[in-house]
C-alpha cells in the first residue's frame, strides 16, 4: 500500500508514534509518506519505502497568524495525486483530522475519493478537543473519517461520553520497538551517574502542567530520605523552571540532573532502577511502556490507559493521581529490596512484550484493507 501519515513532528507520543508506525510498515514494503511541517524527530537518516513532504507555510504579510491548515490540506491533495496514495492516516484530531475532510472534499471534485484513518491519542479529546471552541468541528472530523483508532480503552470511552460518536472506534494499542529498546550494558555509563552505587530513578515527559513533573521531585525527595538514589528529569517544557527551582528549594539539587530532550532515551532507561511517572492524564502511557521494554519497573498514576500498560503489583505500582505519599512508599518498598526489583524487572519485560511493534503492525495493515474495500464504492 501506499499510505501517507499526517502528525505532529515533536517529540510528543502521538508524532513518536505515528513516526514508528510509518517506519515499521516502510520495512514491511508498504510506501510512505509523511506530510507535515518539519521532519519528525524519529525519522533522523534514510529509509527504504520512506518519503517526506514538508508542508510550505509561509508567513503572508495578510495574516496575523500562517494559515496551517489551508497550506496542509493543499500540500495532502498534491502527495495524494502525484505519489497516487492509497489512503491518508491522520494521527491528533485536531487540525489533522478536520484538515483530512478538507482535503477529501477537494480530492472528490478531482473524480477521487481519499479513505482517510484518524487515530486519536489523548490530549486532542480530553483537553483540545473538549474545548467549546473546537468540540464541534473533533466530532465532526472523526464522525466523518473512514475509520477511527484509540491507542487504549480508557480513550475510546473517554470519547464516547465527551462527543456524540457515530462511527465505531477501535482500540489499536501503542507499540514498542525492541530493535531499540531493551535492556542493553551500560555500566560505564551508569558509573557516571551513580558512582556510588546509587539507585537511579528516571522520569521522561514534555513537561506540562497534566505530567505533574512537580510530584516527581517531590517522590524523589522522599526516596532519597531513605534510600542512596539519583534522579534523572528527561524532557523539555513550561514546568521545568519551576521542577529546578523546587529542587533547590529542597536541597536535593546534586542528586538530581534535569538532561533536557533526549533522542537516546533508550540508553539513559537502560540504566535506570525505576521509573516514575505520575500524570494527571495518560491516555497510555507510552513513556512507561519504553521504561518497561528496557526492563524498569514503573511507579504510576491511575489515570487513563495507565493501568492497561502498568499492573499493579506485577510490574509496579499505581496509585491516585497526587498522592505522592504512597507512590514514595511503593518505590522505598521496590528499590530497597533486591528479589523484589529483580522480579519486577522481568514482569515489566514480560508486559512490554505484549505491545511488540510486530505484534501491533498487522492490527493496522488489517485495518487499512477493511478500510480501502468498505472505500471502493464511496462517494460523499
Amino acid at each position: 500500500m501506499k499510505i501517507g501519515i499526517v502528525c505532529y513532528p515533536t517529540y510528543g507520543g502521538s508524532g513518536v508514534v505515528a513516526t514508528e508506525l510509518g517506519l515499521g510498515l516502510a520495512r514491511k514494503g508498504h510506501e510512505i509518506h509523511f506530510i507535515t511541517y518539519r521532519r519528525p524527530v524519529r525519522l533522523s537518516h534514510f529509509e527504504a519505502n520512506v518519503f517526506y513532504h514538508e508542508v510550505d507555510n509561509e508567513d503572508y504579510p495578510l495574516f496575523e497568524y500562517p494559515p496551517y491548515d489551508t497550506a496542509l490540506a493543499s500540500k495532502i491533495v498534491d502527495v495524494v495525486r502525484y505519489q497516487n496514495l492509497d489512503i491518508l492516516h491522520v494521527h491528533y484530531a485536531i487540525p489533522h483530522a478536520a484538515v483530512a475532510y478538507m482535503a477529501k472534499k477537494i480530492l472528490l471534485t478531482q473524480g477521487r475519493y481519499l479513505p482517510v484513518v484518524t487515530t486519536l491519542h489523548g490530549t486532542d479529546i480530553t483537553l483540545v478537543g473538549n474545548n467549546r471552541a473546537f468540540a464541534p468541528v473533533v466530532e465532526f472530523s472523526i464522525n466523518k473519517s473512514d475509520g477511527v483508532t484509540a491507542v487504549s480503552q480508557n480513550l475510546k470511552d473517554e470519547t464516547l461520553e465527551l462527543f456524540d460518536i457515530q462511527r465505531n472506534i477501535k482500540v489499536i494499542y501503542n507499540f514498542i520497538d525492541f530493535e531499540r529498546f531493551r535492556k542493553t550494558d551500560k555500566e560505564h555509563f551508569k558509573k557516571i551517574i551513580a558512582p556510588n552505587g546509587e539507585r537511579i530513578i528516571a522520569h521522561t515527559s514534555n513537561f506540562r502542567k497534566v505530567k505533574r513533573v512537580e510530584d516527581v521531585i517531590l517522590i524523589f525527595n522522599k526516596i532519597l530520605e531513605q534510600v542512596p538514589s539519583k534522579l534523572l528529569m528527561i524532557g523539555d517544557g513550561p514546568e521545568r523552571q519551576n521542577c529546578e527551582r523546587l529542587t533547590r528549594d529542597l536541597g536535593i539539587g546534586d542528586a538530581v540532573r534535569f538532561l533536557g530532550k533526549q533522542d537516546a532515551i533508550e540508553e539513559l532507561l537502560a540504566i535506570c532502577d525505576l521509573f516514575v511517572i505520575p500524570s494527571e492524564s495518560e491516555s497510555f502511557g507510552l513513556a512507561a511502556l519504553e521504561a518497561m521494554a528496557c526492563e524498569v519497573p514503573v511507579i504510576s498514576s491511575n489515570s487513563g490507559g495507565l493501568p492497561e500498560v502498568n499492573i499493579h503489583g506485577v510490574t509496579g505500582f499505581l496509585s491516585n493521581p497526587g498522592n505522592v505519599d504512597e507512590m514514595a512508599e511503593h518505590a522505598i518498598t521496590l528499590l530497597q529490596s533486591e528479589a523484589m526489583l529483580s522480579e519486577f524487572r522481568a514482569n515489566a519485560l514480560a508486559q512490554a512484550r505484549r505491545f511488540d511493534i510486530e505484534n501491533i503492525l498487522p492490527h493496522y495493515v488489517t485495518f487499512y484493507e477493511e478500510i480501502l474495500r468498505e472505500s471502493i464504492y464511496k462517494v460523499e
